[in-house]
């Protein structure tokens, strides 16, 4: 399985900053049980789409995108184009729905 990169909340910032092109932030909290389930549901989606532009946060870790971001809950996955967020997916159904998602998303 494939594993995300973890990035701190200043490498965030600077990837978005400096890459006008889409990408995506996963958000989650490391004893929150649905982000494990999204963590390997993610595991999957990468192996299918090795070059998807993703990487995650620990929430607790970077509050200031949290706030700023207006996160609601976690797991979220942040879709990111032209220096903006376009989308934020909470709810996480499969990996088949999380696969469509980010294709549907990516084109």
């Amino acid at each position: 399985m494939t594993a995300i990169m973890e990035w701190t909340e200043q490498q965030v910032r600077t990837r978005i900053s400096l890459s006008a092109d889409r990408q995506f932030v996963y958000l989650y909290t490391p004893l929150c049980g649905t982000c494990k389930m999204t963590d390997r549901m993610l595991s999957v989606v990468l192996a299918i789409m090795p070059n998807l532009p993703i990487v995650k946060s620990n929430v607790n870790f970077c509050p200031q995108l949290v706030q700023s971001w207006q996160i609601e809950s976690v797991p979220c996955i942040v879709s990111l184009h032209q220096h903006r967020i376009t989308d934020k997916r909470y709810r996480m159904q499969g990996v088949d729905d999380l696969l469509r998602w980010f294709q549907d998303t990516i084109k």
